[in-house]
């Protein structure tokens, strides 16, 4: 039987020498040895197969149980809080990109007048409106 260190001393150089490699990390982001964009379109029916068989596994609903509340909380609230705003930051102009499509159907629906308060028809504007933004987005194209 082979002898390994222990689960966490592994874990303790793992934590200590990973980050000073963000260098070599931004690096291979910069000049990767195969193209992400056309590996990933590629990979579409072998992705595809295995999300089917992650479903049919039920294998996203046994690891969101085996994660608990405990873990999203502890790392949303740790590291994601604290990348958040950067994050938003730095996205920016993808956020605006993104959007912009979208503004555009928002500006040029026409509505029917809205009505008054609780109004039925307050409710066909709000299905135009949503139908419309749907249709931009299943016709659109497929950047989200």
């Amino acid at each position: 039987m082979p002898t390994i260190k222990s689960v966490s001393s592994i874990a303790d150089k793992w934590a200590r020498v990973t980050p000073q490699r963000a260098q070599d990390y931004a690096a291979g982001v910069r000049s990767p040895k195969n193209s992400w964009a056309e590996g990933a379109a590629s990979a579409a029916e072998a992705y595809a197969e295995g999300v089917q068989q992650a479903i049919s596994d039920s294998r996203f609903e046994k690891g969101v149980r085996a994660a608990g509340d405990a873990k999203w909380q502890r790392k949303a609230s740790s590291v994601g809080a604290q990348r958040f705003g950067p994050g938003v930051q730095a996205a920016k102009s993808d956020y605006q990109a993104g959007f912009a499509p979208y503004a555009s159907v928002i500006e040029s629906t026409t509505l029917p007048p809205r009505g008054p308060k609780g109004d039925p028809r307050n409710y066909v504007r709000a299905q135009e409106m949503g139908e419309a933004l749907h249709s931009a987005k299943v016709g659109g194209s497929g950047s989200e």
